[in-house]
C-alpha cells in the first residue's frame, strides 16, 4: 500500500520529482532502510545522508529525498531537514485521526506504548504511533510523515531538553489531547529548577486543537502550573493521580503475584477494575493518564483494561528476561535506555518488590548540571529500601553515591559499562534479581545484549 507517491511528496514539500515512485515507509537512517522506503537524506555537522544514498537504494528503498543532484529517483529540495518538516505538516493536514501528543520527564514512551494499545485493540479501528523514543526535532516529524492517512488515531511522544522544543514540536503535531505524564529534574542542567523544567513540558499545550483537552498530574508539586499553561489553549482539563479529587483516580491498588498490579479506577462517574501487567507504582499513574486520554477521543476504556493486562516489556524501559548465571538463571531488569532521579527512584522500588538476592547495575545521570552531586547521592535511601546486597556503580558522576553508601551495601564503582559487564558476569548468581539502569550516554544496552537481553 502506498504511503505516499513521488508527486504527493513533490507537492508538500516544494520540491522536484525526477521520476515518478510510490513508497510505503519513511526513514532518515541509511541502516533502517527496507524495501519500499523513502530516503530522507539529512544532513548535520558530522554527517552527509547524501553520502548513502547508494547504500539506502542496495537496501530496497524506492525513493529519496535530497537537496543535491541524484541518479537515484528522487525529489529535490533546498533543504532536506526543512523538507522533512513540510511532509509532516502534509501529513497531518490530511488525516482526519484523533491525535495524542505525550510527554512528561518519565513515564512517556511507556504511557505512549500502553496508549497505542489500548487504542489500536479497538474493533475497526487503527492506530498509529511513533517509534522507539523517536522525540526530537526528527523523531517527531518522522514519525508524522510515516503515518498513513487511513488512521483513526495517532500516538505521538514529544521530548525536549531546552525551552522552547516542544512550543515547535506540538505545532507539528497539533494534538486534540496533550498528556504530561509527570515532572522531575531530567536535563536540570539546563534549567534553573524544576518549575522550569515544568513550564518547559507545559509547551505541549499550545498545539492544542480548537476543543482540545489537556491531561495533567494531579500529585504533581507542579500540577497548578501545568493547568495555568493549559488553559489558555484547552477546552477541558483532565487530572489523573492516586489523590483525593483526582478527575481519574486509582481508589485501589494492589500488587498481585505475577508483580504487576490489580487497580480499580474512577473515570469521571465510571468505575472499572483491570490489571496492569507491567511492575511499579509509576505504573499506576500511566495507567491512570492512559485511561484519561482513551475517554477523552471516545475510545473503550474496557478494551484499554484489557491492553494494559496484556502490555509486553520494552527494551531499555523494562523489559525482563532471564540469564545463565551459575547452574541456572538470574532475572534481569532492563532499565538500560535512560534515567534520571525520579525513574531510578521507580525502578529501585520495582527491584525492591523481587525475590532473591538484589543486584543493582547503576550507570551515572547525565545532564543535572551543578545539583549531580546531590542527585546521586540522594539515591542512597532508595538503593537501601530496596534491599539491594550489591550495587555497581558506573561512571565517575556515580561517586557522591559510592561515598553515601559506604559500610552500608557492597560496592563496586567501575569507570564505563564494559567493566560493569565484567564484574556482573563474574558476580551473577542463581536466584538473583538485577537491575540494569543509567543514562543512554553510559551504554548500559551493551551489558543488557551480552547477558541476552535488547531484543524486543
Amino acid at each position: 500500500m502506498s504511503l505516499w507517491t513521488s508527486a504527493a511528496i513533490a507537492d508538500a514539500t516544494g520540491g522536484a520529482a525526477s521520476a515518478a515512485f510510490d513508497v510505503s515507509g519513511v526513514t532518515f537512517d541509511s541502516r533502517e532502510v527496507g524495501p519500499g522506503d523513502l530516503f530522507i537524506a539529512l544532513t548535520g555537522e558530522s554527517t552527509d545522508g547524501h553520502k548513502f544514498l547508494d547504500q539506502a537504494f542496495e537496501r530496497g528503498a524506492a525513493g529519496a529525498l535530497v537537496s543535491q543532484s541524484s541518479n537515484h529517483p528522487n525529489v529535490r529540495v533546498a533543504d532536506t531537514f526543512a523538507g522533512l518538516e513540510a511532509l509532516a505538516k502534509a501529513s497531518r493536514a490530511r488525516t482526519n485521526a484523533k491525535i495524542v501528543g505525550v510527554t512528561g520527564s518519565a513515564g512517556k514512551t511507556g504511557t505512549k506504548e500502553a496508549l497505542f494499545a489500548a487504542l489500536d485493540r479497538s474493533p475497526n479501528k487503527t492506530a498509529h504511533r511513533s517509534v522507539k523514543s523517536y522525540n526530537n526535532h526528527t523523531g517527531v516529524p518522522l514519525s508524522l510523515s510515516r503515518m498513513p492517512a487511513s488512521m483513526d488515531y495517532g500516538v505521538f511522544e514529544m521530548g525536549m531538553n531546552h525551552p522552547g522544543e516542544l512550543a515547535h514540536l506540538t505545532t507539528l503535531v497539533r494534538p486534540h489531547v496533550a498528556i504530561v505524564t509527570a515532572i522531575a529534574p531530567a536535563h536540570a542542567a539546563f534549567f534553573p529548577d524544576e518549575s522550569a523544567i515544568a513550564d518547559a513540558k507545559g509547551e505541549i499545550f499550545q498545539g492544542l486543537e480548537p476543543g482540545g483537552v489537556a491531561i495533567v498530574p494531579f500529585d504533581s508539586p507542579h500540577r497548578d502550573r501545568l493547568t495555568a499553561a493549559a488553559q489558555p489553549h484547552a477546552a477541558r482539563i483532565v487530572t489523573f493521580g492516586v489523590g483525593e479529587g483526582a478527575d481519574v483516580a486509582a481508589l485501589e491498588a494492589v500488587r498481585t503475584g505475577t508483580g504487576g498490579t490489580f487497580v480499580t479506577a474512577r473515570v469521571g462517574e465510571r468505575e472499572l477494575s483491570y490489571t496492569i501487567s507491567q511492575p511499579g507504582q509509576h505504573w499506576v499513574s500511566n495507567s491512570l493518564a492512559v485511561l484519561a486520554a482513551v475517554d477523552a477521543v471516545g475510545g473503550d476504556l474496557a478494551l484499554a483494561g484489557l491492553a494494559l493486562a496484556e502490555l509486553g516489556g520494552l527494551a531499555g524501559r523494562g523489559d525482563r528476561f532471564w540469564a545463565s548465571a551459575g547452574d541456572g538463571r538470574a532475572l534481569v531488569i532492563d532499565e538500560s535506555y535512560n534515567a534520571n532521579p525520579a525513574s531510578m527512584r521507580a525502578t529501585l522500588a520495582v527491584l525492591g518488590a523481587e525475590e532473591g538476592r538484589k543486584l543493582a547495575v547503576l550507570g551515572e545521570m547525565r545532564e543535572l548540571g551543578d545539583k549531580s552531586p546531590g542527585y546521586h547521592a540522594d539515591l542512597a535511601d532508595p538503593i537501601r529500601n530496596a534491599g539491594v546486597q550489591l550495587v555497581i556503580l558506573v561512571g565517575e558522576a556515580m561517586a557522591p553515591l559510592a561515598e553515601a553508601l559506604e559500610g552500608q551495601v557492597e560496592i563496586v564503582h567501575v569507570p564505563d559499562a564494559a567493566a560493569a559487564r565484567d564484574r556482573l558476569v563474574a558476580e551473577l548468581r542463581s536466584g538473583d534479581a538485577v537491575l540494569i539502569k543509567g543514562s543512554n550516554g553510559v551504554g548500559l544496552s551493551a551489558l543488557v545484549a551480552a547477558l541476552g537481553g535488547g531484543k524486543t
